[in-house]
């Protein structure tokens, strides 16, 4: 059984908020957490059809019976609950009465801060990071396996085999939210849209060349994205806002939350292929940047990430705010460090001066060191903390 981190944060703020709310994708664990975690907590999930309509039909009845010690699971298909939830807690003001959980960030986010801002302790759970894969032993020895396997429970608890599991989750994960979402009536042009979406891994977004290449117009690409962003299949890291004295881009780059999801949509399906795909160092960047989300949320921390790239090509591939200073980040899936490899941290460096703290190189390699101006980082080891 694998650990999750997340689980202090929230015992924690059960004692401080009467509401709990826990988000993420679906298959990411949400269900089997909260109820190892509070087995004395009924569950009752609003996906099933009678639990929705009594919800829907009489809110106040539903609630008279589910009034408090509930896990209320996918929260979302019933938005107008959290009105009469924002009553009962208002009343009585017992802290850990409900535990909401969703896998449509959009929707729950949406009406949690429409009722029941500053009553709810918010909480994203993705799937494994790395951190909880070795201390459960079932960390890959190479990146090459990570990527292709991906980090979803089932993969680990259940040994399926990674290919089934992905064309499963396409068909009846992202199919059903996203045409119920958006309507799409044509779902294989949706597929390829999220094939090429997976081949701009790590590269900025451009949405007019996407419209392009589908047909599809821009707005309604700008609604899939919105979707498939609040779905936690795919997400953006914003270009970095401060000057330093450069003209920088502005374009958002656009990345997975899972490599074995965009792994399967590119076609990969063995350590060969990978090694020979153009779309490897893509992949291993994308690996490393979601584990840094993944362990800002798991540890609920508050980092923001950017990326860093001048109008002449200079470019950094992760900045992660540090205090009041950034911890600068190059990634590089080679096995080997090569000084070609610290370039870009050394420009940023010499134009930011002070606001740049650290100069990190994550790479492919086995071996961590500490060097006099660099610290270099085997993938297997990272760790999002601070000195």
């Amino acid at each position: 059984m694998v650990n999750r981190t997340i689980v202090e944060g929230i015992n924690a703020y059960m004692q401080r908020y009467p509401i709990v709310a826990l988000t993420g994708p679906r298959q990411s664990g949400k269900t089997t957490l909260l109820k190892g975690m509070f087995p004395d907590f009924r569950y009752v999930s609003l996906e099933n059809p009678d639990n929705r309509a009594f919800a829907e039909n009489d809110p106040n009845g539903f609630l008279q019976l589910y009034d408090q010690k509930v896990i209320l699971d996918e929260v979302q298909r019933v938005p107008a609950l959290l009105s009469y939830i924002q009553t009962i807690v208002d009343s009585n003001n017992m802290m850990g009465q409900f535990i909401l959980s969703g896998s449509q960030n959009f929707n729950l986010m949406k009406s949690i801060t429409q009722s029941l801002a500053g009553r709810v302790a918010l909480f994203k759970l993705l799937p494994f990071d790395m951190m909880e894969l070795k201390s459960a032993d079932l960390l890959p020895s190479d990146y090459e396996q990570l990527i292709l396997k991906g980090s979803y429970p089932a993969l680990y608890d259940r040994s399926i085999p990674f290919a089934s599991f992905y064309a499963n989750y396409i068909e009846t994960y992202i199919q059903r939210d996203v045409t119920e979402l958006l309507s799409i009536r044509d779902f294989g042009l949706f597929r390829t849209f999220l094939k090429l979406c997976a081949a701009r891994i790590g590269q900025q977004l451009n949405i007019a060349n996407l419209s392009s290449e589908t047909g599809v117009s821009v707005p309604t690409l700008r609604s899939w994205i919105s979707i498939l962003e609040s779905s936690y299949i795919m997400y953006q890291l914003p270009p970095f806002f401060k000057n330093f004295n450069k003209r920088l881009v502005k374009s958002p780059k656009l990345y997975f939350y899972d490599t074995g999801l965009a792994s399967f949509l590119l076609g990969i399906r063995n350590e060969k292929t990978l090694l020979e795909s153009e779309f490897k160092g893509a992949l291993f960047e994308n690996m490393i940047i979601t584990e840094y989300v993944k362990q800002n949320y798991h540890n609920n921390l508050y980092h923001d990430f950017y990326y860093w790239r001048d109008s002449n090509g200079h470019e950094v591939d992760l900045l992660v705010s540090n205090d009041t200073a950034y911890d600068a980040i190059e990634i590089k899936s080679t096995k080997t460090i090569l000084p070609k490899q610290f370039a870009g941290l050394d420009f940023l460096a010499n134009i930011g001066g002070d606001a740049i703290r650290r100069k990190i190189l994550v790479y492919g390699g086995d071996s961590s060191q500490k060097r006099t101006l660099y610290q270099i980082w085997a993938w297997s080891g990272l760790k999002l903390e601070f000195e």
